[in-house]
C-alpha cells in the first residue's frame, strides 16, 4: 500500500499502474470507513447540459442512497445558456448535499474544478462528467481505492467511443513523454483536494492534472470503468482545433516540467552551441582569408549572426533563471504558510 501525500508533509513517491479485477460497487461501499463516506465532494462541471440534468440528479441521488454516501455534490454551471443550473437546483430540491456553483461565462473544465475546490473543505474530490458516460456506481470503487492510501485514482475507459483513436494517440504520447504510469489521463478521476492548489492549472490543463501531480510525487493508480452511451446532448470537446490545442498544451506542459526549474539548461546550452559554431565558422573564414588568399563575406555575416543570437540566448537563460528562482521562493512561501480551507 502506498504512503499518501499530505499538504504539510512530503508527498508520496511510490506510483505504479495497478489494474485489478473489477470490484462490485456494493462490496466497495461496505469497505468504506465513515470518514471516506463523508469526506469527499463530487465535482460535476456542466455547460449546457439541461437535457441530461434530470437523469444526472436522479442517478446521483440513487447512488447516494444505495451506497450510504454522505459527500457533497457540487454542480458547476459553467456559464450555461440553457438553464442548466436552475434545472439542477429544481431536480435536487430537498437533497441537502447538492450545491450549484455558477460561472457568469463559459470558462472551461479546469476553472470549474478550481471553483469547486475553493468552495469545499472536503479532503477528496471526485471529478465526474455530467453526460453520464460513466455510472455513479463507480464512485464507491474510486473511494475504496483512495482508502487504500493512493493520492489519485484515474479511470481507464472500457468500450468504444467517438474519439478513441485521438485519445489513444494523446495518451500514448503522454506516457512516452511524461512516463506517467496510467493508460487514460482524461477520464473520471478522484484525488486529494490539496493537489489542486499545489500544481499549476492553467486553462484546459485538467487534461494534464495527473501528469503535473505525478511530477510532484503524488501516487497514482488506475481502474477500469465502462464507458456508457451519452444520454443526451453533444460533446463539448470535439473537432480538429481541439486536437491542435491539446498538442500545443502537451508541448507547453513538457516545457514546464523539463525546463521551468532550470531554464538556463535550455537557453544557455542552445546559446553556447551557437557561439561555438560561430567560432568554428570564424576559423574557416580566417583560413580562407589568410591561407587561401581570398575572403568570403557571407561567412563573416554568419559569424556575427551566430555569436549575436548565442549571446542573446545565454542572456535570456540567465534572466529566466532569476524568474525561476522567484517562482521557487513563492512556492516555498505558499507551502510554509499553508492554504486556508
Amino acid at each position: 500500500m502506498p504512503a499518501a501525500g499530505g499538504a504539510m508533509g512530503a508527498p508520496a513517491v511510490s506510483s505504479f499502474l495497478s489494474l485489478e479485477p473489477p470490484v462490485d460497487p456494493q462490496e466497495a461501499a461496505r469497505s468504506l470507513s465513515p470518514a471516506f463516506r463523508r469526506d469527499f465532494a463530487l465535482v460535476v462541471p456542466a455547460f449546457n447540459e439541461a437535457p441530461v440534468v434530470p437523469d444526472l440528479i436522479r442517478e446521483l441521488r440513487r447512488a447516494w442512497e444505495a451506497y450510504g454516501l454522505e459527500g457533497e455534490v457540487l454542480v458547476v454551471d459553467d456559464g450555461s445558456t440553457d438553464g442548466t443550473g436552475a434545472l439542477a437546483e429544481r431536480e435536487g430540491e430537498g437533497w441537502g448535499v447538492l450545491r450549484v456553483l455558477r460561472h457568469r461565462s463559459n470558462l472551461g473544465k479546469t476553472e470549474a474544478l478550481l471553483t469547486a475546490a475553493e468552495a469545499t473543505d472536503r479532503t477528496w474530490l471526485v471529478l465526474f462528467d455530467a453526460d453520464l458516460q460513466h455510472s455513479p456506481d463507480e464512485i464507491p470503487r474510486f473511494l475504496a481505492r483512495l482508502q487504500e492510501g493512493w493520492d489519485m485514482v484515474t479511470g481507464k475507459k472500457v468500450g468504444s467511443y467517438e474519439k478513441a483513436a485521438v485519445s489513444r494517440l494523446y495518451n500514448w504520447l503522454s506516457r512516452k513523454i511524461f512516463r506517467v504510469p496510467v493508460s487514460d489521463l482524461n477520464s473520471m478521476k478522484a484525488f486529494r483536494r490539496e493537489i489542486v492548489f499545489e500544481i499549476p492549472l492553467r486553462h484546459d490543463w485538467h487534461r494534464f492534472f495527473v501528469v503535473l501531480a505525478y511530477a510532484r510525487g503524488y501516487s497514482v493508480t488506475e481502474l477500469e470503468i465502462p464507458l456508457l452511451p451519452r444520454k443526451a446532448g453533444v460533446s463539448k470537446y470535439s473537432g480538429p482545433f481541439r486536437v491542435l490545442v491539446g498538442l500545443m498544451d502537451l508541448l507547453s506542459v513538457w516545457f514546464l516540467l523539463l525546463f521551468s526549474r532550470k531554464p538556463l539548461l535550455l537557453f544557455g546550452s542552445a546559446g553556447l552551441i551557437l557561439m561555438l559554431l560561430g567560432f568554428g565558422v570564424a576559423g574557416v573564414a580566417f583560413y580562407l582569408r589568410f591561407v587561401e588568399g581570398f575572403g568570403f563575406r557571407p561567412l563573416l555575416y554568419l559569424v556575427i549572426l551566430l555569436e549575436t543570437v548565442g549571446a542573446v540566448l545565454v542572456g535570456v537563460g540567465l534572466l529566466a533563471e532569476m524568474v525561476a528562482q522567484l517562482r521557487h521562493e513563492v512556492e516555498t512561501l505558499k507551502r510554509r504558510l499553508g492554504r486556508p480551507v
